[in-house]
């Protein structure tokens, strides 16, 4: 019994991994104030997330976490928001991504795309030889996850830099506008006490 609802918790966690339990829509939404809600300047966030999101163009896919955190260090990002970027990266847009670097890395090398890739591959091979086994897919997607990865850097911090400092202007807006009435509250409060006490 124990064993099949920690297979269902297993299977749920995928499916939710996969696809929000709480719908895609509010997931968005939620996610928008986690990361207007993150300490830092609009810049920060903006190049942290932008980091992530380009490094999760490269084929490099055990090491985004890695490789976006010393991006967003060297480009002054945020550490954690460049961990938020990389849900950039999953695996609905993984195919999309690889294919794209794939054929535009050929396209800088001057190669042709083979049509499938991966029908020549084996894993006994791979680990046996993996330059000369890895090397025919994984150069073209390297060549071509780098202006892939500029383009989307960009494409990201922009837009988002501007919304971050909107939204942390808004933020602090609602708070001053909320520190003002609590003051007015309490002004009023202690009037009302010294009238009461003059009585």
């Amino acid at each position: 019994m124990d064993r099949e609802r920690k297979r269902k918790e297993r299977l749920w966690r995928w499916m939710n991994y996969l696809w929000p339990r709480m719908g895609l829509r509010r997931y968005l939404v939620y996610l928008s104030h986690r990361i207007g809600r993150l300490p830092g300047t609009a810049h920060s966030i903006a190049a942290g997330i932008a980091s992530g999101a380009a490094i999760s163009m490269t084929p490099f896919v055990g090491f985004h976490f890695l490789l976006a955190a010393l991006l967003a260090w060297v480009v002054r990002g945020n550490i954690l928001a460049s961990a938020i970027g990389t849900i950039i990266g999953n695996p609905w847009t993984f195919p999309l991504i690889w294919i794209w670097t794939y054929r535009i890395g050929c396209w800088l090398m001057a190669r042709d795309p083979v049509a499938d890739p991966l029908h020549h591959l084996s894993m006994t091979d791979a680990f046996r030889e993996p330059a000369a086994t890895l090397g025919p897919l994984l150069l073209p997607m390297m060549a071509g996850s780098l202006p892939v990865a500029i383009v989307v850097w960009f494409g990201i911090y922009w837009p988002l830099r501007g919304a971050v400092g909107k939204y942390k202007e808004r933020r602090i807006e609602r708070r001053h506008r909320r520190a003002i009435a609590l003051i007015k509250r309490l002004e009023g409060d202690s009037e009302e006490g010294k009238r009461n006490d003059a009585a």
